[in-house]
């Protein structure tokens, strides 16, 4: 799902921001908006899944026991 939002902010990044023509207009969501509902996301998988947010390793030097 991440990468879905990810691809629609790039496209419609590229693209206007509005469009009017004969049938109607049409108006995308700001760009500021898109980019915060995708950290909101992005924070909301990781506070979901807490072994992606923090990685524990036990190290020991060579020759310890």
């Amino acid at each position: 799902m991440a990468d879905d939002v990810k691809d629609a902010i790039e496209k419609n990044a590229q693209g206007p921001q509005s469009a009017r023509g004969d049938v109607g207009e049409v108006r995308q969501h700001i760009l500021k908006d898109q980019i915060e509902a995708d950290r909101y996301l992005a924070s909301r998988e990781a506070r979901g899944n807490p072994h992606k947010a923090l990685r524990f390793a036990k190290l020991s030097p060579p020759g310890a026991v």
